[in-house]
């Protein structure tokens, strides 16, 4: 029997990764965050702030039978964009994986760790990064929590007969609430508004700016193949859906997944001014019934910098494209791919099946 622990089980990446392991025959599974979520069958899921360093050598010192470790978790600033460059986040990033593995390491007999990343590895929210960026090119000269949790689980393992295997996702798509890293919460709060309002769903970033996304799900299946491929062990790999889109093309399959029709482009700063529409939003969920919260932070978190990030908005020109290339984990035996728009289409009929956004 395998036993993965999953921290960080209530956000965008853990809740698929948990959702995934517990539907596998041969792995029992034990989840670990601060929110506890919606219970999940076969699934033990404990409450644990990684930021406790007593709370963690309870929990985890305890764990004696724990083979497979998925840590997810992650610690962001209020100001998210900015915090990505803060120090104080990347050593409470770094403190929060220690708080883990140290009594976790001590007390079961690991085989293997997946460790996620992604592409600020390559300087995406720095500038122009290389197209497309490969697992192999030298690390990019800035600070990043990143780093240090890859040289600390690097160090760990040196003489160790576990391994290690770090995923670099693009633009994770999925279900988190709450979350600072879902584009569709934020999209389906603007898309819900405007329509309330009998608007049409114009895009609110700036230039094209060509882009990768990965299904939560996909990527789930992918740390089941890092933890039980061989030739997977003290790697890095790139993951994504396969194809390449560009937001505003993109635009009418979001629209009509949400029931809309497509308006021209209306440059809006997402951050700034859908907070003043809150109001509107306690009203579309109390109208249609929703199970999504009234409060619009606690459902959209700090997406919305996100959305504006990843929309370009407010650039003179064209961002260069954030690509990567995946050919390492194809080669590997990784071939999953997705097509984005059918993944759009997917999250959004999702979360309108959950009631978590209205109808279409």
């Amino acid at each position: 029997m395998n036993k993965v622990l999953i921290a960080g089980g209530s956000g965008l990446v853990g809740l698929a990764a948990v959702r995934h392991f517990a539907k596998l025959d041969g792995w029992e599974v034990v989840a670990v965050s601060r929110r506890v979520p919606a219970a999940i069958e076969g699934v033990s899921f404990i409450s644990v702030d990684l930021q406790d360093e007593r709370r963690c050598r309870e929990v985890f010192g305890r764990m004696t039978d724990v083979t497979h470790l998925v840590y997810a978790a992650l610690f962001e600033k209020p100001a998210l964009i900015q915090g990505w460059s803060d120090r104080d986040q990347m050593e409470t990033n770094l403190t929060m994986l220690k708080n883990l593995f140290e009594p976790l390491s001590s007390a079961a007999n690991l085989r293997h760790v997946s460790l996620l990343q992604g592409t600020k590895a390559y300087g995406v929210h720095l500038g122009p990064m290389r197209i497309p960026a490969r697992e192999r090119d030298p690390r990019h000269p800035h600070a990043n929590f990143y780093w240090l949790q890859e040289d600390y689980i690097r160090a760990k393992q040196s003489g160790s007969s576990w391994s290690w295997t770090i995923l670099r996702p693009q633009l994770v798509v999925g279900e988190a609430i709450g979350g600072n890293l879902n584009i569709i919460p934020a999209i389906g709060v603007y898309a819900a508004i405007r329509k309330e309002a009998g608007l049409p769903l114009s895009f609110p970033g700036g230039p094209p700016f060509i882009f990768e996304a990965v299904d939560a799900d996909l990527l789930a299946r992918s740390m089941e193949w890092a933890a039980t491929t061989p030739a997977c062990a003290n790697e890095i790999f790139n993951i994504t859906n396969g194809d390449v889109f560009v937001w505003s093309e993109v635009w009418p399959t979001i629209a009509d997944a949400l029931g809309m029709k497509v308006g021209e482009p209306e440059p809006i700063c997402l951050q700034r001014e859908m907070p003043k529409k809150a109001h509107q939003w306690a009203a579309i969920v109390r109208k249609y019934g929703l199970r999504s919260p009234a409060d619009m932070d606690a459902f959209v978190g700090k997406s919305f910098e996100f959305a504006d990030f990843c929309f370009a908005y407010g650039a003179d020109s064209p961002p260069r494209p954030a690509i990567v290339s995946t050919i390492k984990a194809r080669k590997t035996g990784f071939h999953d791919c997705m097509d984005t728009e059918d993944m759009f289409r997917k999250w959004f009929r999702h979360f309108q099946d959950e009631r978590l956004l209205p109808p279409p």
